[in-house]
């Protein structure tokens, strides 16, 4: 049975745009093997967001802080399993711009796809900063855009030479952050256990700390509802899993197998280890004398700890700026491929790399440069909260376009998903009112509805751009070949 003609709607236009899945399919090299991805996946949570972000976010919920990180994980989960489903069905590079734009229309993956590289723009240029301040801690004397200039033709070149390549540093950077984030659980979960105490500190670790500093909501339910627009960009990032799907080996084995992790990942990265890290201090001392995580390692007496948690977060940098670099290009390729991006965008080196969005992300990454050198640090709060609203509108249109699938596909009678997300349609409901919630929520606070702002102005932008440059096959709806796989035919059998 033939999937790819059921698809075709009369106004998607002549044949190469029709062809457009097959193109991104058959140019890239799908080097990404399960441990590549599996890693990615592990990896894709542990970045900025946790090592600092996570003190910000107890500071504003207390302990409760556990409660807004289960329920952003749920949410976040419920986005990869749409994503999961469509990309098994349509595993393309351009992922979710491209599935807006087919189900969606046009102009929604344009938004779509652009959003997410604006995204991942602004997150480079604050982690190639976080990275030079990680590098001034050794080196105080070196010049801090040497490093960001060191590091952006290392992480460029390295992503120059093949998808395998990328594949390998994120499975090792992801390995070391891992590895660090059980250590700090492990040797918390000692110190509770056998009653370990720093020699200054005046509050015997233990459970009871989760409720004996003001109970567990300190800050009531408005602190917990603060929390959220930084819980959230703490899993920002997570969606590049999806656009793996073009490079994968097998990416309708290791895609279900790498979302299907988002729970533990929830669990163990982001509960588990702040609920050991406010266990062993009381929530409203945690992130007020540096890292939080220097508390940890510290609390155990290791006079290593400043220097062993810098190379921790220098690792969560490079992992975080190399995935960047590959989220943004393989979106921006998926966007030339549809007219809806330079055509330069959609060159293919000859290690099946598509080498011009390489170069323009080392580009923008350059220009954080001069931003580092001009602008002060505090304007990074700002690019955060920026951050957010990107990241959950392109959550947004990822569940809008699953929507819009689920309901072609019972009614057209196409073949059921193989990866098909659960509770439908019940929980993409409630999880796409939970987006909108957390977008109200960047607006009633005062220190985050700049990005508000910000950000209506960005969607407005692009209307404007797409009205203007936008012509031809680019008006028209993205065709993807559906590669689910028909069931069976059982015949009856005769006597």
């Amino acid at each position: 049975m033939q999937q790819a003609p059921s698809q075709v709607r009369p106004e998607q236009g002549p044949a190469p745009l029709q062809k457009a899945g097959a193109v991104v399919e058959t140019v890239l090299n799908r080097g990404l093997n399960v441990r590549h991805i599996r890693f990615m996946a592990l990896g894709s949570a542990i970045g900025t967001g946790l090592f600092y972000g996570s003190a910000s976010a107890i500071q504003k919920a207390g302990p409760a802080v556990l409660l807004a990180y289960i329920i952003g994980g749920a949410a976040v989960f419920m986005v990869m399993r749409a994503l999961g489903e469509m990309a098994v069905r349509h595993p393309v590079s351009g992922s979710f711009g491209q599935y807006a734009s087919r189900y969606l229309g046009p102009l929604a993956g344009f938004v779509t796809g652009w959003t997410y590289v604006f995204e991942m723009a602004i997150v480079a240029i604050a982690d190639v900063t976080a990275f030079s301040i990680y590098m001034g801690f050794w080196f105080p004397h070196v010049d801090r855009w040497i490093w960001i200039l060191a590091i952006i033709f290392f992480l460029g070149a390295m992503n120059l030479l093949s998808v395998k390549v990328f594949g390998e540093l994120e499975f090792w950077f992801s390995l070391i952050k891992v590895v660090a984030i059980i250590g700090m659980i492990v040797g918390g979960a000692a110190i509770i256990v056998f009653g370990f105490q720093a020699a200054d500190s005046t509050v015997a670790p233990g459970l009871g700390n989760l409720v004996q500093h003001g109970g567990f909501f300190p800050n009531g339910f408005e602190g917990l509802l603060a929390s959220f627009a930084v819980v959230m960009f703490a899993f920002g990032g997570i969606e590049t899993l999806g656009i793996t799907a073009g490079e994968a080996a097998n990416p309708k084995k290791v895609i279900p197998q790498a979302v299907n992790t988002v729970p533990v990942r929830v669990l163990l990265f982001y509960v588990l280890t702040l609920g050991v890290l406010m266990s062993l201090f009381p929530w409203n001392e945690i992130g007020t004398n540096g890292s939080p995580f220097v508390q940890i390692f510290s609390g155990l007496g290791i006079p290593a700890a400043p220097h062993i948690l810098n190379a921790v977060v220098i690792t969560a940098a490079l992992s975080a700026i190399n995935s960047d670099i590959f989220g943004a290009g393989r979106i921006l390729f998926g966007l030339s491929r549809q007219g809806h991006a330079p055509a330069a965008f959609g060159k293919i080196s000859r290690h099946g790399v598509p080498w011009m969005t390489v170069v323009m992300m080392a580009g923008i990454l350059l220009v954080g440069v001069v931003l580092n050198a001009v602008i002060p640090e505090n304007v990074f709060v700002l690019i955060a909260s920026i951050a957010t609203f990107a990241t959950v509108w392109v959550w947004v249109m990822i569940l809008a376009s699953h929507v819009a699938m689920k309901r072609e596909i019972a009614r057209k009678g196409m073949p059921a998903s193989e990866f098909p997300s659960p509770w439908w349609p019940a929980a993409s409901i409630l999880t796409i009112a939970f987006m909108a919630m957390v977008i109200t929520i960047l607006g009633v606070f005062e220190d985050t509805r700049v990005a508000l702002y910000v950000g209506a102005v960005w969607l407005g932008l692009l209307v404007i751009a797409y009205r203007l440059w936008v012509k031809g096959n680019g008006r028209r709806r993205a065709e993807l070949v559906d590669e689910t796989s028909s069931l069976p035919v059982v015949e009856p059998s005769g006597g």
